[in-house]
């Protein structure tokens, strides 16, 4: 785990610890991405079409994890922005961005479609092999996955997430730390291993390696952001 991210984890556990961030007690576990404890040892695609769509639910390595409530209008305002750019750049050309809530599966090979033991829902996603997008979302890594950290899910999101993103092949990793105003950025290198290439603050452009004449504008992403009293 890199430093900054350790220092993100520990200020996020005192917060909610001394009271920053209440949550119903009868649903502090699923709140907080805590594993879904079961008997079941392993849940998979087939499990998760039959869930309610009342409740939004993640997989990862066969684990569900229950997602926050509603992410918060800074975090819809960040997401929208970033989403914004990368939109109007990619206006007729082959990669297409979506949003949350949007099924990425993550097969561990060529096992079959209920048997998938990997299913997210990013903040962003950028997908420039369009065969991979079907009508249930999309089978496969995506080129550029963006995440949106908040203090419930930001073990699950530097941790779990970004090790299967790793292994799944994800080309590049955005994680966007919103009190901070800092974006840090991970691409694969030869050896298939993320590697950060930078951290850039709220008045810096970001240009995605997978869509190099594209510059991200942070001040225009993060002008909007609610300071909390």
């Amino acid at each position: 785990m890199q430093f900054g991210h350790l220092l993100f984890l520990i200020s996020a556990t005192y917060n909610y610890l001394k009271g920053g961030y209440p949550v119903r007690q009868d649903r502090e576990a699923a709140v907080l991405n805590i594993p879904f404890e079961t008997r079941k040892e392993t849940f998979t695609y087939g499990d998760y079409l039959k869930w309610s769509d009342e409740e939004r639910w993640e997989i990862i390595s066969g684990v569900p994890y229950l997602m926050s409530p509603a992410p918060s209008p800074e975090h819809q305002r960040l997401s929208m922005e970033i989403g914004r750019q990368l939109a109007t750049y990619l206006q007729g050309k082959n990669c297409e961005v979506f949003s949350a809530p949007f099924d990425v599966r993550l097969p561990l090979g060529d096992e079959k479609e209920e048997d998938i033991i990997n299913v997210v829902q990013p903040d962003l996603v950028v997908i420039c092999d369009r065969t991979k997008i079907d009508k249930r979302g999309c089978k496969g890594a995506p080129d550029l996955i963006i995440e949106i950290l908040s203090y419930s899910t930001a073990k699950k999101d530097l941790n779990e997430k970004f090790n299967l993103y790793e292994r799944s092949g994800v080309k590049e990793y955005w994680v966007v730390f919103i009190g901070e105003e800092a974006v840090e950025v991970y691409q694969l290198n030869e050896d298939m291993k993320y590697e950060k290439t930078g951290t850039y603050q709220s008045k810096d452009r970001i240009s995605p390696g997978i869509l190099p004449d594209l510059e991200i504008d942070l001040e225009l992403v993060f002008r909007n952001r609610i300071v909390a009293e």
